[in-house]
């Protein structure tokens, strides 16, 4: 495997420390797959610094668990990884209501990294909220 600097390495996401104490990091593939988690964990607004950094998934979280939110959530995600994430290519997402979950989305997300042939896959899982719960 050549080396690939664009592909970066930094802190793990989550952050965790290593078995010598340190910070524990990731790199190349994994550090772009955790990027991924990263942007669409986040909603817009949500870090000071970058306000408009994050996905608008998360403005569907009352909506019902359906064809609609399902396409709105694909729409979203789609958007927010082709902003963020310049290290992908070849996109596709593909949500849908969770079959054992009913307040459960699965977002399936395929993607090459920029320079491979290597489609990669993960799914998202994104929780939708009742109104009733809300009030809880």
């Amino acid at each position: 495997m050549a080396d690939r600097p664009f592909l970066g390495k930094g802190w793990r996401f989550p952050v965790a420390i290593n078995l010598t104490g340190g910070l524990s990091s990731s790199q190349h593939e994994e550090s772009v797959r955790e990027s991924i988690f990263i942007i669409l964990g986040t909603a817009p607004g949500e870090r000071v610094q970058r306000p408009k950094f994050g996905c608008r998934i998360h403005d569907l979280m009352f909506d019902p668990n359906n064809a609609i939110t399902a396409g709105r959530a694909e729409f979203y995600c789609e958007e927010s990884l082709y902003k963020f994430e310049p290290r992908i290519r070849d996109l596709t997402v593909k949500a849908e209501p969770s079959r054992t979950e009913p307040n459960r989305l699965d977002i399936r997300i395929t993607y090459k990294i920029i320079g491979e042939t290597t489609k990669r896959n993960l799914v998202y899982p994104f929780y939708l909220r009742s109104p009733d719960e809300a009030a809880t």
